[in-house]
């Protein structure tokens, strides 16, 4: 598999800190009504990882557990979750896996009923000033996956960034741009249908 895949693979693995605050019952509170408050959203990325390797793209989702992450050209990969599974399609590779969401931290995200009460979810590091609000978020009934970082702009408050480090170490940054939450998206955007390799072509007459 080439070290690409890797690279977006670590959206789905994390375990990271930085210096922490302590966060309020409030601030717990006004995440959590973020988080379920969200119907759909979509808009722009940039990943980013500590290695140099960037891509681009546009981010769909549907609460509960539908997600489309489209990335433009040269990546030739897509990830689509339909709310059974998430299939990573890299389409160079022609290859197609799939993920249970119980082993992904950016599950987090696309969860109808968030609570971070210490028993679901809990905040373990915090930090936030007039701009930003951080949060490292564990899931408690779950140890074998690592936490996410989401970081939100204050004015509004709004989701503007997740980060994770995948298993090699390499924090990778999603980046989140002309965000447009609860606007009616297509179902057919949370359906897989695998695309035929154009270098196949002779084999399909």
């Amino acid at each position: 598999m080439k070290k690409i895949t890797v690279f977006f693979l670590g959206i789905f693995c994390f375990c990271a800190s930085f210096p922490s605050l302590a966060q309020t019952t409030e601030d717990s509170r006004k995440i959590e009504t973020y988080l379920n408050g969200i119907k759909t959203l979509k808009a722009s990325f940039v990943q980013t990882a500590g290695n140099g390797n960037t891509a681009e793209g546009k981010l769909y989702i549907e609460k509960p557990n539908k997600i489309r992450m489209e990335y433009d050209s040269p990546v030739n990969v897509l990830i689509v979750g339909d709310g059974r599974d998430i299939v990573y399609n890299d389409k160079d590779l022609d290859q197609v896996t799939h993920f249970d969401y119980d082993d992904i931290p950016a599950s987090l995200i696309l969860s109808n009923d968030v609570k971070i009460d210490g028993k679901n979810f809990k905040i373990v590091d915090f930090y936030k000033d007039a701009g930003t609000t951080e949060a490292v978020i564990e899931y408690q009934k779950n140890q074998d996956i690592g936490p996410i970082t989401l970081v939100f702009g204050n004015r509004p408050f709004e989701l503007k960034q997740w980060k994770i480090v995948d298993s090699q170490g390499i924090e990778v940054v999603v980046s989140l741009y002309n965000s447009e939450k609860d606007a009616e998206l297509p179902a057919s955007l949370f359906k897989f249908k695998k695309q035929k390799n154009p270098l196949d072509f002779n084999k399909m007459r």
